[in-house]
């Protein structure tokens, strides 16, 4: 087995994940059109979006970069501002503030994102998977389905959950995740495990997804095993659950570099954490319903805070074959999306 730590590691596990993806996206797209460069000739293009999590910003935020660089303008739309922080880089706005666009993007078909493509129903329509849905027809699909001009995915394997979640048969482009773009050299410091948290109670921001007690149970578990916590707080998780452990300043991707393995509660961020090279533990709850490909990823799932060491010592990566699937395209992934939307506006 190749040793993901090193140089040559990195690139061939990038390489294999781009060159899987070269078939799986022709498979999935059919004939795709050479994706356009920067421009700056063209005019710039404002697209608003609506997510599941109403005034979740965290999803948008890793486009801003690639956005700013090539003159887009993205808006996020929100209920109101109360959910808001003062210093949250993504602009947002409320419906009847919203400025004028060219494209409104749906990351699912939650009520909000449903009730704001209406509101703008004028506007060219695109469906973009930004983080993992389940994959069984979402209620209110259907009021989707004939607007949408294009529909995005990072991976095969989340492009067929997507299909499933929209009720379509209709061709998804592959785009890669733009957490993915610049993914940090992975430096594992010896009995460092990072924990990754989810969301312990829903609120009118977002749900939450069962399993927090045994991930608490489970880090504490490993620290008794003489194992240093660092914990991925999820952007709506409650900091006090965890204010026990070392807390990361950078995000759960970035911080996964420096781990011998992370465990956590199956969601958006295990795909991204095996592309650095880290192996993920999941821990599942009875309650708890995730995408089997979230599951493909991990190197272990467990029901009980007792098997955490073990999991964790036995810690090892899916092949490359289950890690292509999952991940999707690495690098320039941000600048997919943005030409898929762009064509989107102009079709």
């Amino acid at each position: 087995m190749i040793d993901p730590d090193s140089r040559i590691a990195r690139l061939t596990r990038r390489g294999l994940l781009v060159g899987a993806m070269g078939a799986a996206g022709l498979a999935a797209t059919g004939s795709a059109a050479v994706a356009a460069g920067h421009n700056p000739a063209k005019r710039r293009l404002r697209v608003l979006v609506a997510t599941n999590e109403p005034w979740g910003t965290y999803h948008v935020k890793p486009l801003l970069a690639e956005a700013e660089r090539r003159g887009i303008q993205l808006t996020q739309l929100v209920p109101d501002l109360s959910q808001i922080k003062p210093d949250d880089p993504v602009p947002v706005v409320a419906p009847d503030t919203a400025p004028r666009a060219d494209l409104i993007v749906v990351t699912g078909a939650g009520d909000w994102p449903v009730d704001a493509a209406t509101r703008f129903c004028r506007l060219p329509l695109a469906a973009s998977s930004l983080a993992y849905l389940n994959p069984t027809e979402a209620p209110r699909a259907a009021e989707l389905r004939r607007r949408l001009h294009s529909i995005t995915s990072s991976s095969p394997a989340e492009m067929r959950a997507f299909a499933s979640y929209l009720g379509t048969r209709r061709p998804i482009r592959i785009v890669g995740s733009a957490q993915t773009d610049d993914l940090p050299a992975r430096n594992p410091q010896p009995d460092t495990v990072l924990v990754l948290t989810s969301v312990t109670h829903p609120d009118q921001t977002g749900g939450a997804a069962p399993g927090t007690q045994l991930l608490l149970d489970a880090a504490a578990r490993l620290q008794a095993a003489g194992k240093r916590i660092i914990v991925g707080l999820h952007p709506r998780e409650n900091p006090a659950l965890w204010d026990r452990y070392e807390i990361s300043d950078v995000p759960s991707v970035q911080a996964s570099a420096r781990a011998e393995a992370a465990i956590g509660i199956p969601g958006t961020v295990f795909p991204l954490v095996v592309a650095v090279g880290t192996p993920v533990i999941g821990c599942l709850d009875p309650a708890l319903a995730v995408p089997d490909y979230l599951l493909s990823v991990c190197s272990a799932t467990i029901a009980t805070a007792d098997q955490a060491p073990l999991a964790v010592r036995e810690a090892r990566l899916p092949d490359q074959s289950v890690l292509a699937d999952a991940v999707g395209p690495v690098g320039g992934s941000a600048g997919r999306l943005l030409d898929a939307w762009r064509r989107a506006a102009h079709r």
